[in-house]
């Protein structure tokens, strides 16, 4: 079965292929069959992700799969949530996740509060008008470090410090943070979903 992924992110496309491979679901990036980015006007990640995936679907005529994700931190309130991606370009840097990084820790300077969650909310629609979309939530819970630490991984890994392993998910071998993080839990559900509904 093939499904359109919603998002541009090699990273995103690398880690879900690997994770969905066991259904034998093909992904393909929305930008590979010629669509560009929906919008994303919405205050939550469930709203966005299924904007994203309906209009990918609608746009190929295949079943899509949508993931918007980000970071929530306790000390800003929940913030930056879906601002995530573009987070380091309301303190005047290039969109990158360095630079995200970057501003992240800056904002963080001097706050004792440093407890954050990593949420990763996927949706599948098996066309644009599914009146029965799939909806899975993955969360993750750790604290922001105060230094970036490890090379795998991408977006906030290395600066996302995880108690349970104690060290940061950029830190981890690849397969273990699949299997736990955020977009690893979310993904889980999605397939357990999938195998209940789609198969």
């Amino acid at each position: 079965m093939k499904l359109v992924l919603a998002s541009n992110n090699q990273g995103k496309l690398a880690e879900l292929q690997a994770m969905f491979a066991p259904l034998g679901v093909e992904l393909v990036r929305q930008g590979d069959l010629g669509v560009g980015e929906a919008e994303e006007p919405f205050r939550t990640f469930v709203e966005n992700a299924l904007t994203k995936a309906r209009f990918a679907s609608q746009h190929t005529g295949l079943p899509a799969l949508a993931d918007d994700a980000g970071m929530c931190v306790d000390a800003f309130g929940g913030l930056p949530g879906v601002d995530t991606a573009y987070y380091c370009t309301q303190f005047g840097y290039e969109k990158s996740d360095a630079n995200n990084v970057r501003a992240l820790l800056e904002q963080m300077q001097g706050v004792t509060n440093r407890r954050a969650a990593m949420v990763s909310t996927l949706v599948a629609v098996r066309s644009p008008q599914d009146p029965e979309p799939l909806i899975a939530v993955g969360r993750v819970v750790g604290e922001i470090t105060t230094e970036p630490r490890g090379s795998n991984g991408f977006g906030f890994d290395p600066i996302m410090f995880i108690p349970e392993f104690g060290k940061t998910f950029a830190e981890l071998p690849v397969e273990v943070k699949n299997a736990h993080s955020h977009r690893g839990r979310s993904a889980a559900q999605m397939l357990a979903l999938m195998r209940e509904r789609w198969f």
